[in-house]
């Protein structure tokens, strides 16, 4: 393989932006071509890529860039909504892909783009940026290892700012986003299969929209995007996990953490402190045995975007998965399965009740 990897970027928006800012600083990359049909976000990229946008092939359509695009990675981050029809594009090409989350709005748009990427030669890649945080990353490694013993319950919690503003407000409609539950939760959802190692079997969520954007119309029409939920999730193997968000709590020390408890011990970690707290077991009454310990984010790979240095992480494995030296580690299947339970939830919040993974058809 190159030892340098030429990087297309489609959709240059925020996330796209922050896609250009890692592979900066990513050893044996090199974007070569971006594409957006809005001029502003072409700006911004251009922006970002400073004194190394010389040269850079911009294109304002998926198609254009898809005839024309002389690329060996492509990085996707279009609105959510657009995901299959930019891939119907992009699967011609002979390149690796790397999809950002959710992999679609639907389960059955989802399903096309794991038949798709079955076939395509190259490497196909869920973008799951949670999964690389340092701090999570040692989080689930350690739980895996069996230091809590037998997992049981799995708790996560976000509490963290409301939806920012995007290009044409496209997130402020579920029919855009595929819903809170699919669009900002899927990155939950993926952690909890990663770290339960089992399928979801039912979900039950109570969510609503209570605080944010509740005076916003967009052409008339008011958001309908959950602002905060509860929602538990039943796995195959017995295990339980919960999710609790809120996007109104932007005043929280932390804004993710994690619990893992076992018949032996329970693990936390706690976001953006990068501080892990095991508590083993010990009987009623003894003195209480916690350990703590802090898990280091390199600070260039922190200061390029706004995952507690997640992207830059996850971009190193793709990379590595381009170039035939590792494998892939979020695949289109996982992203097909974070989309439906999120779908799930959505369906759950809307019907207040349980819904069965089953009659979802996954």
């Amino acid at each position: 393989m190159v030892a340098t990897i030429r990087y297309g970027v489609v959709g240059t928006g925020m996330m796209g932006v922050e896609h250009i800012r890692n592979l900066a600083i990513l050893p044996g990359a090199e974007i070569v071509a971006i594409a957006d049909p809005v001029a502003t976000s072409i700006d911004w990229a251009t922006e970002a890529l400073g004194d190394r946008a010389d040269g850079v092939a911009r294109f304002d359509s998926v198609e254009a860039f898809a005839k024309r695009a002389d690329v060996d990675a492509i990085v996707i981050a279009s609105p959510n909504n657009t995901h299959r029809d930019v891939l119907e594009q992009l699967f011609a090409m002979d390149a690796a892909i790397l999809c950002e989350k959710p992999l679609a709005t639907t389960i059955d748009d989802a399903r096309w783009i794991v038949e798709r990427a079955a076939a395509h030669v190259r490497p196909f890649w869920t973008g799951m940026e949670y999964r690389f945080m340092p701090p999570a990353a040692a989080f689930i490694e350690q739980v895996q290892a069996g230091r809590v013993g037998r997992l049981q319950m799995l708790a996560i919690r976000e509490h963290r700012f409301p939806f920012l503003p995007k290009v044409g407000d496209w997130n402020r409609l579920a029919r855009n986003t595929g819903g809170t539950m699919v669009e900002k939760c899927c990155h939950f959802f993926d952690l909890m299969r990663l770290i339960v190692g089992s399928e979801a079997v039912r979900v039950h969520c109570s969510g609503a929209m209570d605080v944010n954007h509740l005076d916003e119309l967009y052409d008339g029409e008011r958001p309908d995007i959950i602002d905060n939920s509860y929602t538990t999730v039943d796995f195959a193997n017995g295990v339980r996990a919960m999710l609790d968000l809120s996007m109104f709590a932007d005043g929280a020390e932390n804004q993710e953490e994690m619990s893992a408890t076992g018949d032996a011990a329970r693990l936390d970690v706690l976001i953006p402190a990068g501080e892990l707290v095991y508590s083993p077991r010990v009987g009623f009454l003894n003195p209480k045995a916690v350990e703590r310990s802090h898990v280091s984010v390199d600070p260039a790979a922190r200061a390029a975007g706004s995952h507690e240095g997640a992207t830059y992480y996850q971009h190193a494995a793709f990379a590595a998965a381009v170039r035939g030296e590792g494998p892939v580690q979020v695949t289109a299947e996982d992203g097909l399965r974070a989309v439906a339970i999120g779908t799930a939830a959505e369906i759950s919040a809307r019907e207040h009740r349980v819904v069965t993974m089953a009659e979802l058809g996954v």
